[in-house]
């Protein structure tokens, strides 16, 4: 952004000289006296307009024109609003001599036109040098509107090692395990296949990169290599609607209904990027691709379709309903993280679901504080709907079940 702006200067102020000087050595002169003898046998005599006026117009119309050229995406778009803005300038000419006042047009539409094109040979200039870096190492990779973005030099990547505060999202088909062990190879296979390439495409749309995606699952990071403030929300966010998109059954090769469905992982931290030295690939480097293939693995154990970690919980905390599910072992076998489950982004979250978020989440504390029939009372509060699954839940009540009987049958001391 801060290289597009000083870009869209530079060329602003190259154009808003050349147009200056042109008109006031008078290069125009021979449309302009013609013009203006025109408009005054129509709407009388006029006076100029003052030439503060003229040539802050033609600035602010220069750098307008070469910051909007730069940063879009839609080149022919722009080619509308240029001939739009030549159009106005002509109009504006006319409305002015009603008022008597000469206002003359050619000096700005140059500067429009110059700056227009200079934005594109910048463009064409910027892309032939960046186009080892990005445009080799991006594409199948980044959505075609953020590799335009790369383009137009709107997200900066000179091709050093950097760190970036990113999002890692982890997807994997979640019941892979099971086709490959009860169908044809070939029907697990093309399962996978197309489980991954979807869920590729829509990582992909919803702005990130694409780190891998293969037969063990799809790896994005949001964040990189564009820095984002938000980057936990949004990885959490593309997470539910992939979660909501594979959420539907397919049949599995012995014609049985098998469970489909998305397993996810989000984890969020500091990651070091660079090219390879072959400039064929992205080196990534960071604990939160580990952390979030252990979150999506998870998965399967607890039953739920989305874990996140400590991190991305704290820094998403305020867009989601979250409830805390466990503890896993990190890369270190030292360290622990929470692992929590979001249920749904706060805006759309009804206070029935906050109340048993809140009642889960007790049961948890006192859980793990052994106070197991105050927790077995508080996990009870949280059952939903009776046709509502919950398997994190129901594994809590299966752990305490035993133990509050225990606590009924013993006598009191």
């Amino acid at each position: 952004m801060k290289r597009s702006l000083i870009s869209a200067v530079i060329i602003a102020t190259v154009v808003a000289a050349v147009a200056i000087i042109s008109h006031a050595t008078g290069w125009f002169a021979a449309i302009d006296l013609p013009l203006r003898n025109w408009l005054q046998k129509l709407n009388g005599q006029s006076h100029d307009l003052s030439k503060i006026w003229q040539h802050n117009l033609i600035v602010l119309l220069g750098l307008a024109t070469a910051w909007i050229t730069i940063t879009s995406a839609r080149r022919h778009g722009i080619v509308i609003l240029v001939l739009a803005i030549i159009a106005e300038l002509l109009a504006l000419t006319w409305v002015l001599s009603l008022f008597h006042i000469f206002f003359a047009p050619l000096p700005s539409i140059l500067a429009v036109v110059l700056s227009f094109g200079g934005a594109l040979g910048y463009l064409a200039f910027a892309g032939r040098k960046r186009a080892g870096v990005p445009l080799s190492l991006f594409n199948g990779k980044l959505s075609p509107n953020e590799i335009a973005r790369l383009r137009s030099g709107e997200i900066e990547f000179d091709g050093s090692a950097r760190a970036f505060e990113t999002s890692v999202v982890v997807c994997d088909l979640a019941n892979k395990y099971d086709l490959a062990d009860n169908d044809d190879p070939s029907v697990a296979t093309k399962a996978s296949e197309k489980f991954t390439a979807r869920a590729a495409d829509l990582l992909r749309d919803a702005g990130a990169y694409l780190h891998a995606a293969d037969g063990e699952g799809v790896v994005a990071v949001f964040g990189f290599p564009a820095a984002l403030e938000d980057h936990a929300e949004k990885a959490v966010r593309a997470a539910f609607d992939l979660a909501r998109a594979f959420a539907e059954n397919s049949s599995g090769g012995n014609g049985q209904n098998v469970p489909a469905g998305a397993h996810l992982g989000v984890s969020s931290g500091s990651m070091i990027t660079a090219p390879t030295e072959e400039k064929q690939d992205i080196f990534v480097l960071g604990e939160p691709i580990e952390l979030a293939r252990r979150f999506c693995v998870a998965n399967r154990f607890y039953g739920s379709k989305i874990l996140i970690g400590p991190r991305t919980f704290e820094l998403a905390n305020n867009a989601i309903v979250a409830r805390p599910i466990d503890f896993l072992s990190g890369v270190n076998a030292q360290e622990r993280h929470e692992i929590y489950e979001p249920l749904a982004f706060t805006a759309d979250a009804p206070s029935e679901l906050v109340a048993r978020r809140d009642s889960f989440w007790n049961g948890v504390v006192l859980y793990r504080e052994q106070r197991w029939a105050e927790a077995y009372q508080e996990f009870q509060k949280a059952r939903g709907p009776k046709n509502e699954e919950d398997a994190p839940l129901n594994l809590y009540l299966r752990r305490l079940e035993p133990l509050a009987l225990h606590l009924m049958e013993s006598p009191a001391s």
